[in-house]
């Protein structure tokens, strides 16, 4: 686990990111509403950005065109000077806007996300950052189904999160692909507001950030591997998701539970020896790349 010192300097940037996903609309609806009402999302003490992600896939209502942007923000990538595929040009284009212009201020990301798992309300974090298990605790204080989901950042994720210390995930779903729910986007723009509100509260002094709490603890799901599908040796799908585990993210599996049913009707059972919590079950775009499930284990981190 990552620790920092307490930072007290001030954030002067935060930004709002949509459409890393181009079919993921919730995400690229909010950041156009901000940018036509900047009143919404305006605060004294800092900028805040709208960032929309990938435009060509957002037009051909796709999730990306070459290559998912959502992992070309890895060192090989940025620092590569010559490649044809447009997510990774977009990716340096991007890193470069969000180059920190000020070293001893603090820069933020919400980068909006939809999934067709059922997900709820989540929080996708790379770091402990003191600010972060803060703000953290504030948003689940004010809305309780919110989750935290922590993916401690590696060399290949390259996730846009992952360009800032302050820099996290807001996925919600249950949602289709290329669909906008109305209920889910008024609780991601309310959250948006608050998160502002937070950052403005800090800046302004009224926030204090201990570096250690043992009075407060936070639940959070920490990603510890995958699960795919029932493959044949081509990689052909031959199960599905089981429907006794179908939408039942964060939710305890056990030794010996059933996890898939094959086309045959043969039904397959979690062999790990730990209790885990799987999360993005049956994601639509995890498909392509070898992912049933995400396995988390729950713990509580002291705030």
């Amino acid at each position: 686990m990552l620790a920092y010192k307490v930072v007290n300097g001030e954030i002067s940037r935060v930004i709002i990111a949509g459409g890393i996903h181009g079919n993921e609309l919730i995400g690229v609806y909010l950041v156009k509403t901000f940018e036509k009402y900047g009143n919404l999302i305006e605060r004294e003490t800092f900028e805040t950005i709208c960032l929309l992600g990938n435009t060509p896939a957002i037009n051909a209502g796709r999730r990306y065109v070459d290559k998912d942007l959502n992992r070309c923000f890895t060192k090989d990538i940025l620092f590569n000077a010559n490649t044809s595929i447009y997510e990774e040009s977009r990716a340096k284009e991007i890193w470069q806007l969000l180059q920190p212009h000020h070293p001893q201020k603090l820069d933020a990301i919400i980068d909006i996300h939809t999934t067709t798992a059922n997900m709820g309300l989540c929080m996708i974090i790379n770091s402990m950052h003191p600010i972060l298990l803060t703000l953290i605790a504030h948003l689940t204080s004010i809305s309780p189904l919110i989750k935290v989901c922590f993916h401690p950042e590696t060399p290949s994720g390259g996730f846009l999160r992952s360009l800032s210390e302050l820099g996290f995930t807001l996925e919600v779903g249950p949602v289709p692909q290329g669909v906008l729910n109305a209920q889910l986007f008024q609780q991601t723009a309310k959250i948006v507001y608050a998160i502002l509100d937070f950052f403005e509260n800090y800046n302004q002094g009224k926030i204090c950030i201990n570096q250690k709490s043992n009075e407060k603890k936070l639940k959070v799901y920490e990603f510890i591997g995958t699960i795919d599908y029932p493959r044949n040796e081509l990689g052909q799908l031959q199960g599905m998701i089981h429907p006794q585990l179908e939408y039942k993210d964060y939710q305890p599996l056990n030794f010996g539970e059933p996890i898939f049913l094959t086309f045959d009707n043969q039904e397959v059972f979690y062999q790990g020896e730990s209790t885990v919590y799987p999360v993005f079950i049956n994601e639509a775009a995890y498909y392509e790349k070898g992912i049933a499930m995400h396995l988390t284990q729950k713990k509580l981190v002291d705030i």
